[in-house]
């Protein structure tokens, strides 16, 4: 493989943002994911390649470390930044049509529940798996996730609730998803939920951690 590419996946996983970010110590002043992405665009190498030989892997190896409580959420949110200041530099290529995504992944906090850091991660790490990612934000009504729905056929769809409170929601969003899109895939999650309560209403997949769900995701192409 390329030394940029395993420069730029080493610099994903240890959260590696750009030359001028302090973190981590050991590589402070060397170039970071931004500058590599964009030096492996010039040196000829495809985004399809910088995604599935340096992305990719990276955002697996971090989402592996992160189930195994070797890492934790500073760590994630540091690889993830790292990641999408790479993914920047490819975005226009996927906008033109130029790179394939895998498919669409609709994202959002159910409505009442303002909590995002975990919708965030799980965001990140699919879009690092080579999704198109289509985050709706918090506090998101079941009308606005049938929308999303409508404008994006066949997309895949996230719940995500931090609150028990908030569950009746997941399950009412569930519910209407179901009857109007019988066919769509939806996957739950959050510090409240359970593989019990997925299967009660009715959703096709949960997993307590951001890696389970790119696994689920990729299984299904």
């Amino acid at each position: 493989m390329d030394d940029l590419l395993i420069k730029l996946s080493r610099c994903v996983e240890f959260g590696k943002t750009d030359k001028s970010s302090p973190y981590p110590p050991d590589m402070k002043g060397q170039d970071g994911a931004d500058e590599l992405a964009r030096q492996a665009l010039d040196n000829g190498i495809t985004p399809d390649e910088i995604l599935e030989d340096a992305l990719i892997p990276a955002m697996a190896i971090v989402g592996n470390k992160f189930s195994n409580k070797e890492i934790y959420v500073p760590q994630m949110l540091m690889a993830a930044k790292a990641m999408n200041s790479a993914m920047q530099h490819l975005k226009p290529y996927f906008q033109s049509g130029e790179t394939k995504r895998k498919g669409k992944f609709i994202i959002g906090t159910v409505a009442g529940d303002l909590h995002d850091i975990g919708k965030n991660l799980v965001a990140m790490m699919i879009e690092g798996g080579g999704w198109e990612v289509i985050d709706l934000g918090v506090d998101v009504s079941t009308e606005k996730f049938l929308k999303a729905l409508e404008d994006n056929p066949g997309a895949f769809i996230g719940l995500s609730a931090l609150l028990t409170t908030t569950m009746e929601n997941m399950k009412k969003t569930v519910s209407a998803v179901r009857e109007k899109y019988p066919v769509s895939k939806i996957l739950v999650g959050g510090a409240p939920v359970t593989m019990d309560f997925c299967q009660r209403i009715g959703a096709d997949f949960y997993s307590p951690d951001p890696q389970g769900a790119v696994n689920y995701l990729n299984q299904t192409i």
